[in-house]
This record gives structure tokens, sequence and C-alpha cells, in this order.
């Protein structure tokens, strides 16, 4: 039984962000219930890498487990109202769309407060509701560019860097669930049923927090990013990666004295904590040169013995053997509807110690239209006469 054990949710979701935030309240216990067109949503029929094990996207692995599916045209009369008998079961409506969509649709905030005034409304979206950017496009790269992410990743010797993954849509996505929370609990505790809104761009500058109140606070800079392989502009030096023969090492916190035995550099015995700060460049090029007379096998015991913070630099390859991954179950094994095996990353809270577990593999889409439609109070007859009219689907298919 999970803590949201009892809460309906509707997920009007597509891409990323709102599913991944729907699948948060799923693995806790919702009954999350995928709204999806007739021909499925964008992350069940698109991945990335163009990866599907046997036909199921791994972008629907991504977000699509612990949920139910109901696939309809919502520009059909009778499946909208569909629609509208199901709300007044719910607890929570969520959605992705450019804002204006739901009004369009005919479920804007106004008329879903009017079929169940006890239902909160969470809307994720690129910029907000309004304002000048309101209707742009928000993907996760190009709040990157926008936010300074990318200026401020790479090398001070390069040039700005996208990040090597979609960090701001999983922030949002973070935000969005605790938000929903929050709402409920307000409710259970005041009546008040609240809208949450959650936009892209602040999730993109709040992940950002420390680097961004720093600079806007007026730190001492050379420029948005680290030089000779500093992590970042802000962080004192030996702060960053550097290369041994055989790989990479990143270096955390500590100060520049400490490396001088094990680098068997002793001029860096001189560099005090505040030249750190002040003498980055120096500091760092001292290190690469002693770093790379190592191996792998010879740095990391001597940094360990020294006490210094550091690990080597992995690629996703190695995650499956890492004994504190292991450790954690951060991955779970499932299969797919084609008997194939699926790797999934594991709900990442522990309540009491233990792991919400995947209840419901990615569905096929549709694969709960009946049932769902049924407990929103429709009759057999009436469920039968919009498969039969095209306006609800239910299939075995996991692409549209």
């Amino acid at each position: 039984m999970g803590a949201l054990d009892g809460i309906r949710i509707l997920s009007f979701n597509h891409f990323l962000s709102g599913p991944a935030a729907a699948q948060h309240l799923a693995d806790m216990g919702a009954d999350v219930i995928a709204i999806e067109p007739i021909g499925g949503v964008f992350q069940r029929n698109w991945a990335v890498a163009n990866r599907f094990v046997d036909d199921t996207s791994v972008n629907h692995m991504t977000t699509g487990r612990n949920k139910r599916s109901l696939a309809l045209d919502l520009k059909a009369p009778a499946a909208l109202e569909a629609v509208r008998r199901l709300i007044a079961t719910a607890d929570v409506v969520m959605e992705n769309f450019r804002p204006g969509t739901m009004e369009k649709l005919g479920l804007g905030e106004a008329e879903l407060r009017r079929i169940n005034p006890r239902i909160i409304y969470a809307a994720t979206t690129g910029y907000g509701a309004d304002g000048p950017y309101a209707k742009l496009p928000g993907q996760d790269v190009l709040l990157q560019a926008m936010s300074g992410l990318a200026a401020h990743t790479g090398s001070l010797e390069g040039g700005p860097v996208a990040i090597g993954t979609v960090p701001i849509d999983h922030h949002a996505a973070a935000l969005t669930a605790g938000g929903i929370v929050a709402a409920l609990f307000e409710r259970e505790r005041t009546g008040t049923a609240r809208k949450v809104e959650v936009n892209m761009l602040q999730a993109a500058l709040d992940l950002q927090g420390e680097s961004i109140t720093a600079w806007m606070n007026g730190a001492n800079r050379k420029g948005p990013r680290g030089e000779a392989g500093l992590a970042n502009w802000f962080s004192p030096a030996p702060y960053g990666i550097y290369a041994v023969s055989d790989g990479h090492v990143m270096i955390s916190m500590c100060k520049p004295a400490d490396l001088a035995e094990p680098l068997n550099l002793p001029e860096l015995a001189a560099f005090t904590e505040e030249d750190g700060f002040s003498r980055r460049g120096e500091i760092a090029t001292l290190v690469q040169r002693g770093m790379a007379r190592l191996t792998m096998a010879e740095a990391l015991p001597l940094l360990e013995a020294a006490g210094v913070w550091h690990t080597p630099v992995e690629d996703y390859d190695a995650l499956p053997q890492n004994p504190q991954v292991k450790h954690l179950g951060a991955f779970v094994e499932a299969e797919t509807r084609g008997g194939s095996p699926m790797v999934m990353l594991a709900h990442p809270v522990r309540y009491d110690g233990e792991t919400p577990p995947v209840r419901m593999t990615p569905p096929a889409l549709g694969e709960h239209s009946r049932e769902v439609l049924a407990e929103a109070g429709l009759g057999a007859d009436e469920i039968d006469a919009l498969l039969a009219a095209g306006a609800v689907a239910q299939t075995d298919r996991m692409r549209g």
C-alpha cells in the first residue's frame, strides 16, 4: 500500500516532464490514468536513440510504469463527455500542454472545478502560463541555453556545452510531483483545492541555485566556465576532472597542499586555501601534470591515503556493477509484452526502507479503456458504442 493509495490522477501529459511527474506519483501508489489520443502519446511512438524493445519505446519505459492507459478522441463529443464523468471521480488533473490547450479542449480550470470542486489542477509548461515567452516551445536543450546552464558547462578554453542528458525535464517532474503532494496535503487539512504550476525555465534556474546566487551577488570570476579542467567557475582548485594515463578522475574539495605528497609535487604545498580561488589555473595545471604521470590503479590509492575526496569518471556501462548502485537496487528488471528483458530505474525514494514496486509495466495503448470508463459509470453498451465509433480505443499494441 503506497502513500497515495486511493488518490486518482488523470494525466494529460506527453513528452517527458509531465509523464515522469505522473510516474513518481504512480510509484507512490496513486491510481494514475494516462489519457492518450487514439494514436498514442508522443513518448509511446518515439524513442531516444530510436531504441524500441519489442515495439516498446525506451521513453515509454522511462515514464510509463504503474499507470493505466485510456485512449480516446477528445474531439469526439461522446468521448469528451466520458472524460468529464471520469474527472468527477478524480483528485488531480495534470497536463503539460502549451498554455490554452486545455481550454480549447473544453477542459480548462474553470470547467474542471465546475465538474469537481475538489480537483487539484497541475500544469507544467515551458515558461509559465503567461508572459512574452509563454507560447514558445519548452524543450530541455533550449532551456539549458536560455537559463545559462549551457554557458556554464564545459571549459573556459572551449565554448558552451549542452548537458549530455535532460536534467531540466527531470527536475521539473520532481517539482511537479512535490507540488501535487503538497496540494493534496493542504486539501486534506483545509478543503482548499489549489492549482499547481511548474515551468521549465524556473526549474532550470532552480537547478543552478548555488552558482546563480553567487554570480548575481558579485562573486569574482574569470569567466562562466572552469579553466584548465576545473569543474566550474566558482569552486576552489583543484575541484575538477583530471586525466590519468588510462582514464579520468574527479577530485572534489580539498586544499592544494593535500595533493603535494600523493602527486609528488612539493610546490603544491606552498599554495594556501585562498590561492585555491585566486590562483585556480596555476594549481589546476600542476595537478594535471601530476595526475598524467599515473595510471588509475596508482592514482586511486594515493588519493585515498591522502584523504582527498575523489572518484573515477565512469560511463553508464559501469553502473550495473557499481556495488552501491546494486545495494540500493537502483535498477529494476521486467519483461516487455514480447517477453524481452527491459531495465528501468527504480523509484528514487525509500519508505520505511522499502522501494515502491513495479506494479504494472508500461501499458499497451488504451489497454485499460474499458475498465476505466466502467469505473466512471459508463455502461457496457455505452462503452461498446464508443469503441465502435472509433471515439475510444482498446488495443494490445505498444505503438499507435
